[in-house]
This record gives structure tokens, sequence and C-alpha cells, in this order.
């Protein structure tokens, strides 16, 4: 018997996730010396100080388990939201919580999952992977959300719905007020996980995000991560604010020591970090402006965001189409991220960078724009 008899059905149907090119392998691949990365949404200004010392100090205890759960980091986050530590998770970065929110929650062959579309691709992977049906409604023309539509998909099984905001691959965000009005329609019995991985960069947030109001509403988790404003996309450490109920069912079927140690001890350390959160919100709230104008000058359209990056679209009879614009630009060391995975193959997205990176990139696309 061939043991590979023994995979699921639906691992066949699957593709692994496609992330940003490195910086490494567009050295190597156009024999490159300087090469900047626009892609992944990256902190622009790097690791906070204080992490990296944190990290430092920590080195010598690698050898040790984490505490299961993270308590101190629960606490210290909890503190910082104005929340019980009762309702904090921490997990390998947002994808080891959605995964185990989805495992939790939906009875596979039965439930079923709404989100938008486009949308993460962890929402349809998971689903996909744990025998749930994904029922999406498209994004209307410019980006902002057809709650009708999504809502005509829910039914008693539906377990979870997932809403991203800032959105992502666009940056469009809601009215806190519309997101609320929505929460209050879906089944009681529904989740709203809203996963507000770039809600840091949204000015202000309590226009924007149901976080201070996570009391008014006994189905809604929250999602952050610490790999966009906090700088530790390396050390995959996410986190979820959600009902204690929920809390508690997830921290009993979550690997005990899915945090590592360096990571809980460089988000301690980030946490209290003012300076660098500071400094890294108002140079990409500041980047987010010169690459809007830039772009706009260069005749692209640009979407309006509340996360750090840029969704655009290149002036109208360009030569060149989307795909050829993001590989002129990689043979100029400059990497930024098509959006055909996203089925959106005439639109790019670029990250916010520093002060350098923004005005190397606005270069470059003039240079491929005029050629």
């Amino acid at each position: 018997m061939d043991p590979k008899t023994r995979l699921l059905p639906q691992v066949e149907q699957f593709t692994p996730y496609s992330p940003g090119l490195s910086i490494d392998e567009i050295r190597e691949r156009f024999g490159l010396e300087n090469v900047i990365k626009m892609a992944s949404n990256e902190n622009p200004l790097g690791t906070s100080p204080l992490a990296q010392k944190a990290l430092a100090r920590a080195a010598a205890q690698a050898f040790r388990y984490p505490q299961a759960g993270n308590p101190r980091l629960a606490a210290a986050l909890a503190g910082h939201l104005g929340t019980d530590p009762r309702r904090i998770v921490t997990g390998n970065g947002s994808d080891e919580l959605i995964d185990l929110l989805v495992r939790v929650t939906a009875q596979p062959g039965r439930d079923n999952i709404l989100a938008f579309s486009p949308c993460f691709s962890i929402y349809e992977l998971q689903a996909k992977l744990c025998g749930v049906e994904l029922r999406q409604a498209p994004l209307n023309p410019d980006f902002s959300f057809p709650w009708d539509a999504l809502l005509a998909k829910a039914d008693a099984h539906t377990a979870i719905c997932f809403v991203t905001t800032p959105d992502n691959p666009s940056g469009f965000t809601p009215p806190v007020e519309e997101l609320a009005a929505f929460a209050r329609l879906l089944p009681d019995t529904c989740l709203l996980v809203v996963d507000e991985a770039y809600m840091d960069f949204a000015s202000p947030q309590d226009a924007y995000s149901l976080l201070p109001r996570l009391d008014e509403f006994p189905n809604l988790c929250i999602l952050r991560t610490f790999s966009k404003m906090f700088g530790l996309a390396g050390l995959r450490l996410g986190y979820a604010a959600l009902p204690a109920w929920l809390a508690d069912a997830v921290l009993r079927v979550k690997l005990p020591f899915s945090v590592n140690l360096m990571a809980e001890e460089a988000a301690l350390a980030a946490l209290g970090d003012k300076d660098f959160l500071r400094c890294t919100l108002d140079t990409t709230l500041r980047g987010r402006e010169v690459l809007t104008r830039g772009l706009a000058e260069l005749g692209c359209t640009v979407r309006p965001s509340q996360a750090n990056f840029l969704l655009f679209d290149l002036p109208a009879g360009s030569s060149l189409d989307a795909a050829g614009f993001f590989y002129a630009l990689l043979r100029k060391g400059v990497i930024i991220r098509p959006l055909k995975s996203y089925n959106l193959p005439n639109s790019l997205r670029v990250s916010v960078g520093n002060d350098r990176e923004n005005a190397l990139f606005l270069e470059a696309a003039k240079d491929v724009l005029h050629a």
C-alpha cells in the first residue's frame, strides 16, 4: 500500500504560501550589491533597540523552556490594552491563533466561515485544511466592505466571520460604527474575528478599532501582532483579545511552547520602548504621505490607506503591465509586491519604508515608467 494514500484529500489541492522575495535572493539573481525590500510590510526602522538588548540578555537562557501560556506577556499585554489577562492568548504569529480559532469553534463538514474576497490567504487555507466551508463576498470596486452581502451568507452554522481592518492589500479601514453595526447583526453563535494586524498605523485608532469596546460584544475576538509596529516579524508572535471562555478553550488545545522564550523577552521589552514606537509611527505616517504624493505625481492611482502599505495601479496607457513593472524594479534592486495572488493582476503593493528607501523606490519607479 502506498503510504501517500494516508494524505488527507484536501492536501493535494494546496499550494504553499508564497512569501515576498528576499533581499539575498534578488542580490544573487541579478548580481546586485544594494537591494531594498518594500514587499512584506515590515517595520521601516528595524527592531526596537530595547528588544535587541533583551534578546542579547536572554540568549544564555535559550536552553530553557518558556512558561506555558506566557503569563508574564499576557499580563503585560492586558495592561497595555486595558483588559483582563484571562482574555489574552499569545501565539506563534497570528497565523497560529487563526488556525486554533477555526479548530476549536468550527465543526468539519457542517459549519462555515465568512470572509471578504480577496482576503488573507490563511483564512482560506485553514478552513480548507479543517474541512470547513469558506463563504466569501467580493469587495466593492473601491475596496470598501459590502456588509450586507457578507451578512447574507451567514446562517445558523456560521462559526466565524473574519474581517481584516485595515484591510490587506488595500489599506481600506471602515469606521468603527460600521463594524459595530455589523457585529450586532451576526448570529449570536458566530464569532467575529477582527484581524487588526495593521491597526497600530490607523489614526486615530479609536475611530476604527473595536478593541476598546471588547466588553460590548460577547462574540468578539481581536487579533494583533508584534510583526509590524513592534518590528519582531522574524520572531513570530501574535496575540488575541477574546472572551475568557474562548481564551480558556484555546489555551487547553494550544501547543504549550509555541511562543519561544526569546520572542517573549523581546516582546516584553518592545512593549516598553515608547520612543521606538513613536518614531515608527511618525516615520510610517510621513512615508505614507510621501509615497502617496510621489506615486500620484507619476500618474499612478493610489488607494487611501490607514496601514503601513499602499495599493496602487500604474498610469493608464503605461507601456508596462503590473508584472512588467514589478520585474523592472527587481532588476534595479527594489522589491515590492505584485498582487496576482489576491486576484488583482493589475495592482501592486508597496510597503512604507524609511526616508531613504522611499526615495529610492520613487526614483526607480520614475526611471521604469519613463524608460
